[in-house]
């Protein structure tokens, strides 16, 4: 019962307060008064309200720091025509937002020549390097992602087994932002139980014996590991047994936290540290099959998809555009805002050899958090997979934002050197 509901049933209790007293005619001259008024019933105490509490903001993550475009390391090498070419892409995303229309405007008319589109990012974007706010650090982590191909089927068969569900009609999603403006991109995932919001079903309930999501198979596909990759990438192609091939790409999430199972499988003792990548990974699997479930369910987090038009150029980022191939990058939203152009400094998988060009922030991922953290998108098929599946190696980070960026709009989480 609300508290609203306990004061009127209290209120419900209490006599009808009397008209004014009545004098009576008496043989006596003095006036008889009305009797006193019972006691009122004491209201209870009401209870603690019982909701919780709103997140707290988050601290700030990322100081930027004003820098000169022209001294940024590899900036007069990158190819800016191509650089141009992606960043068109997020301009149907951006158009409506002040600050990204007229950059998006002038956009069109440097296309198709190098010079012209350097002179477009130099002239009309501040530059801004991305460093840890706690130690003002510019180093963060570069890792890498790619489109998987996967052989499935629409309906399941012995070697296809393993499903990729279309999201759930019982999954809740609660954007804090509308609760409080220092909560953007904060949001709670769950199901209801009755009255009170739940956590979801994690992997090992999806994937257990009980299927609680039965029914909404998109496709099947024939290997556990892969599918748990593509979940990790976020979209990918799936090749049927009559030729035909559909893309999907990531459509929700149920909101439990990911967790990379390579760290466990070195700790445990199953990789050493320098064979937990992507291949490593899959490679174990193949020699330990018996183990491989127990192995997934230590990573609760689960995505959902959807199937996308076949005819896209490349799979959709969480900005809504087609990747680019070693032009597009996942960010983290409460740092980096998404769509801007973004420098990256960094070298290629296991090697020192330098990979410096301007990427564009169009997409975001799970593990994807913190100052100068990025995922680079190296396109589709098995030669980008073996370059993601290898890459983990130090960078630096510039955001480009148009002259004149209101930036005030900036997450809480993101101060601004002056």
């Amino acid at each position: 019962m609300s508290g609203a509901s306990v004061l009127a049933g209290c209120a419900a209790d209490l006599p009808a307060r009397p008209a004014e007293p009545v004098v009576i005619a008496q043989p006596r001259a003095e006036a008889l008064a009305c009797p006193a008024l019972p006691p009122a019933p004491v209201c209870p105490e009401l209870p603690p309200p019982t909701t919780e509490p709103l997140p707290p903001p988050e601290d700030p993550r990322a100081l930027l720091a004003p820098a000169d475009i022209r001294q940024i390391p590899g900036w007069e090498q990158d190819n800016f025509a191509e650089a141009l070419d992606a960043f068109r892409k997020s301009c149907p995303a951006l158009l409506g937002q002040k600050s990204w229309n007229r950059v998006c405007g002038l956009a069109d008319a440097a296309a198709g020549d190098a010079a012209r589109a350097g002179a477009f990012f130099g002239q009309e974007f501040d530059a801004f390097q991305v460093l840890a706010f706690a130690t003002e650090s510019p180093i963060g982590t570069v890792t890498g992602y790619y489109e998987p191909l996967l052989m499935g089927s629409r309906v399941r068969t012995p070697r296809f087994k393993f499903p990729l569900y279309a999201p759930p009609q019982d999954l809740i999603t609660v954007d804090l932002s509308a609760l409080h403006p220092d909560l953007k991109h904060r949001r709670l995932r769950g199901r209801l139980e009755g009255n009170r919001l739940v956590p979801y079903f994690s992997r090992e309930d999806i994937e257990g014996d009980k299927k609680p999501l039965k029914g909404l198979e998109l496709v099947w596909v024939d290997d556990a590991v892969e599918s748990l990759f593509l979940q990790i990438q976020g979209s990918g192609q799936i090749q049927f047994e009559n030729g035909e091939r559909i893309r999907v790409g990531y459509a929700d999430q149920n909101g439990h936290p990911f967790r990379g199972i390579g760290g466990l499988l070195v700790r445990r003792g199953e990789l050493k540290l320098g064979n937990a990548s992507m291949q490593g990974i899959k490679n174990w699997a193949q020699r330990n099959p018996k183990k491989v479930q127990q192995y997934l369910n230590a990573n609760p987090s689960y995505v959902f998809f959807r199937e996308l038009p076949t005819d896209l150029p490349g799979p959709l980022g969480a900005l809504g555009v087609p990747l680019t191939a070693e032009r597009s990058v996942a960010i983290d939203p409460r740092v980096v805002p998404l769509g801007a152009p973004v420098f990256l400094a960094t070298t290629y998988p296991v090697s020192a050899r330098p990979l410096q060009r301007l990427m564009m922030a169009q997409d975001t991922g799970g593990a994807i958090v913190g100052p100068a953290r990025a995922d680079f998108f190296w396109g589709f098929g098995d030669a980008a997979g073996q370059q993601a599946g290898r890459m983990k190696q130090n960078g630096n980070m510039w955001v480009l934002l148009p002259k004149g960026y209101d930036l005030s709009t900036l997450p809480s989480t993101v101060k601004v050197r002056k």
